[in-house]
């Protein structure tokens, strides 16, 4: 009769091991997605996106990505999209595109952003001339202001003043020219935001770094993302510190893409305080599918290149063109509004409906519920994005560029559901995962006892109780195999034992 281990004990000659299944994944594979909807991009990204495509031959999908975070960031200081409920957001727009090393995120990213690169050396290079004349220009002023406080204590207290007001303000400092971070805390952000440019963005080919940097600590994540969440939203920044004072900023504009590894992504999206404070139903996320082993060596096309060209051209035209200021302010915005026109609300109110009625208990989107109650206001902001892209002094979005913002956001929503099947695990399979690869990669002895892991293993396991449960699962995928008759473990003998099938 078969016994445990599937193979009956008395076909067996002495000596025999027993078969053993090889163990299971602990997890399903990703489904694929859709393809990226490259069609909807318009005259100006898609071309480019299927330019890096040839040129870099990664997912289609990365360089979309990549070009779309460039495009928000270009157009968010100059307008903001009206929605038909009557409120104003901004067009900016936060994107996470998920794909393991290797895939090239990084050569797409950097074609896509080398306008912006372009820009932002061009004003470093600007700064440098203007902080030595302003360095200049503030000596000369604290002499002169010294000078008049000097005549007020020789007994001329209405000289001096006469003096101290014709001198005016002290000369202001250059704003800072930096236009794009990888990693910054919110604090260091806000600092930006109140000494340089108003209109920023968060781009990093390494999402791990800005998911595991100070910003995203235990005790600063929720401030990073409350913050994040506020710029997303279009809030002004209040902030009263003992060390940086009180400040209140109105008129900034911040745009982030990540691109990130599956693993960091699957920390991002499964961490609860994140999802209920609202940071992830923010993210525009694709992770598309590889082609690492199809990229073979081709002819570029005839185009490619000019494509490029004419974007970078395009793309930093947009980024010199002065941004719109409130009245006597050096980097407060003062984005016009962009309505939607008669077709496009209709557009906009059926699709909101359309995603109402998916939220429902039961629904396709009732599952992201906090991203399905944003979905409506990312197309009308891609809208937004595409329709300024062609057009910077466009007046309002019209029904083909709002079309195409609610197949974007159709595409995301997929996206959503898609990545939400995988991380929707329990935190003992999470747990069991974190055992495995311990186990696997830094446990080195052929068997493994509960007191062995609870007391070396991961950090989350430090009770014999949790221990067992994922023992249990690992046994049960395969990977543990249960010694009988115990066994010696680091010279200790222990009753429950198990020995370990290593990863081929």
């Amino acid at each position: 009769m078969p016994n445990a281990y599937g193979a009956d004990p008395k076909t067996r000659g002495p000596g025999a091991k027993p078969k053993i299944e090889a163990p299971h994944p602990l997890m399903r594979s990703l489904s694929p997605g859709e393809p990226f909807p490259t069609a909807v991009l318009g005259d100006v990204l898609q071309p480019m996106a299927e330019a890096i495509h040839d040129r870099v031959q990664a997912p289609m999908a990365i360089g979309a990505q990549s070009l779309l975070a460039a495009a928000a960031f270009a157009v968010q200081g100059h307008a903001d999209v009206v929605l038909p409920i009557g409120d104003t957001k901004p067009v900016s727009l936060y994107l996470m595109t998920i794909g393991e090393s290797g895939e090239r995120k990084d050569s797409c990213d950097r074609i896509a952003m080398r306008p912006i690169t372009t820009r932002q050396i061009s004003l470093r290079d600007q700064y440098d001339i203007e902080h030595q004349r302003w360095v200049d220009e503030k000596a000369i002023w604290e002499k002169l202001r010294e000078r008049a406080l000097r005549a007020g204590k020789k007994g001329d207290p209405a000289g001096m003043q006469a003096d101290l007001q014709a001198l005016g303000p002290p000369p202001a400092e250059p704003l800072q020219p930096l236009l794009t971070c990888s990693e910054p805390t919110f604090e260091g952000l806000c600092r930006l935001f109140k000494n340089g440019q108003p209109s920023l963005g968060i781009f990093t080919s390494e999402g791990g770094q800005f998911i595991s940097g100070h910003g995203m600590t235990e005790e600063a994540k929720l401030r990073t993302a409350t913050g994040l969440s506020k710029l997303w939203d279009g809030t002004p920044i209040d902030r009263v510190r003992g060390g940086d004072g009180a400040s209140f900023l109105l008129g900034r504009r911040l745009s982030m893409h990540l691109m990130i590894q599956p693993r960091v992504a699957e920390l991002l999206m499964c961490d609860r305080l994140l999802i209920d404070q609202g940071l992830t139903s923010r993210l525009l996320t694709s992770a598309p599918a590889s082609t690492v082993g199809k990229r073979l060596w081709h002819e570029l096309q005839n185009t490619t290149e000019l494509v490029i060209q004419d974007y970078g051209s395009r793309l930093l035209d947009l980024l010199e063109k002065p941004l719109p200021l409130a009245f006597d302010k050096r980097n407060e915005l003062a984005p016009r509004a962009l309505p939607l026109d008669w077709e496009a609300t209709q557009q906009w109110i059926n699709f909101s409906d359309h995603v109402e009625l998916r939220l429902g208990h039961g629904g396709e989107l009732a599952p992201v519920k906090g991203f399905g109650n944003k979905l409506a206001e990312h197309a009308a902001r891609l809208a937004a994005v595409l329709r300024l892209i062609g057009d910077i002094e466009a007046q309002m979005i019209d029904a083909a560029h709002m079309e195409a913002g609610i197949i974007l956001a159709e595409y995301y929503a997929a996206e959503v559901l898609r990545l939400g099947e995988a991380v929707q695990i329990s935190a003992q399979l999470m747990k069991a995962t974190a055992l495995l690869d311990w186990l696997q990669d830094d446990w080195q002895e052929e068997n493994v006892s509960l007191p062995d892991i609870y007391q070396r293993g991961p950090y989350a396991i430090r009770d014999r109780n949790t221990a067992y449960a994922l023992v249990k699962i690992l046994e049960g995928h395969g990977w543990l195999i249960r010694v009988l008759q115990g066994a010696v473990v680091l010279g200790q003998p222990r009753r429950e034992a198990w020995r370990i099938v290593r990863r081929g």
